[in-house]
């Protein structure tokens, strides 16, 4: 009797693991006007004919360009903030709102087909590096791009009217970028893996606080062997040295703790996308179907 008693439990524990959700409201009214925070900010890439730049205020669903402030993004704002190339075409774009204290970092790739190399994860995890916060970023391309324009496009968007991003920090965020795009993209690491690893590595930075180049590097060999994730040692060393930088510009992790959990949090949530696929189910009815032979055997025993 005691085994069917532990039985029902772990069947309970199994359907609530499958049926769960958690929702979050954000609190804002969609269509209004957030006076304090001031209108939208969209930036097109440069290299737009004005029939993507209007397929892009599509895509990021802009009905009234008199609701928004509008901005180009060029080469040389790309050597300006990032110390890029200056005849770099500029195609990616992306629509920032800014939002109340306490509102977090939402990033929204509109079309992610088009974005073939940065995830919003990379998105968030760089920004956050760079001193962005309490914002929603929509990004849209009309064509395939690697997505990394927008990042600067987003730079420019926080250095207007008075505003500017830390510079060392947003170059050290483009560097953090080049590098969890180089792994996914060259060294064949998972996407999501990457973020999951450079997100674990700022946890443990703000949990440690540590004080030496030798510090950072353990934490980082720590979550590298945590994740399991085989690398290069020049790619080590590649994240040791970006982490290390971190800690010279003395960026605070610990300020942006929640949001950081977010983005990890984010990630864990990617195998709800399984729930889509055929597979899933099947192997749903599969388990469904072991149980049941399980509870067989176990009242043909009794």
């Amino acid at each position: 009797m005691k085994r069917i008693q532990l039985l029902v439990v772990a069947i309970i524990i199994a359907v609530l693991g499958f049926s769960s959700q958690v929702f979050a409201s954000t609190g804002d009214n969609e269509g209004s006007i957030n006076e304090k925070n001031g209108l939208p900010r969209v930036v097109y890439g440069d290299a737009l004919s004005e029939a993507q730049k209007e397929q892009v205020r599509e895509l990021l669903d802009v009905t009234d360009v008199n609701s928004i402030t509008e901005y180009t993004v060029t080469g040389e704002d790309l050597a300006n903030y990032i110390g890029g190339d200056p005849s770099s075409n500029m195609y990616s774009s992306a629509k920032i709102t800014k939002k109340n204290d306490g509102f977090g970092l939402v990033i929204n790739i509109v079309n992610d087909e088009n974005i073939t190399e940065v995830t919003k994860e990379m998105y968030a995890n760089a920004l956050l590096t760079a001193g962005v916060e309490n914002a929603e970023v929509d990004v849209a391309s009309p064509v395939k791009v690697s997505g990394h324009s927008a990042l600067t496009g987003i730079y420019k968007a926080f250095n207007v009217d008075g505003e500017s991003l830390n510079q060392d920090r947003m170059e050290v965020a483009n560097e953090e970028l080049e590098i969890a795009t180089d792994l996914a993209t060259e060294e064949g690491v998972d996407q999501q893996k990457v973020s999951e690893l450079l997100t674990e590595i700022k946890q443990k930075i703000a949990e440690q606080d540590p004080v030496s180049k030798e510090e950072v590097e353990q934490i980082v060999q720590e979550q590298i062997d945590r994740l399991n994730i085989n690398l290069s040692q020049e790619d080590i060393d590649a994240l040791i040295n970006l982490f290390d930088k971190m800690r010279n510009i003395n960026i605070d992790f610990d300020n942006v703790t929640s949001q950081l959990e977010d983005i990890a949090s984010d990630i864990k949530n990617k195998i709800s996308d399984v729930t889509s696929d055929p597979g899933f189910w099947e192997g749903v009815k599969n388990f469904f179907v072991r149980l049941i032979d399980g509870l067989k055997n176990i009242f043909a025993s009794e």
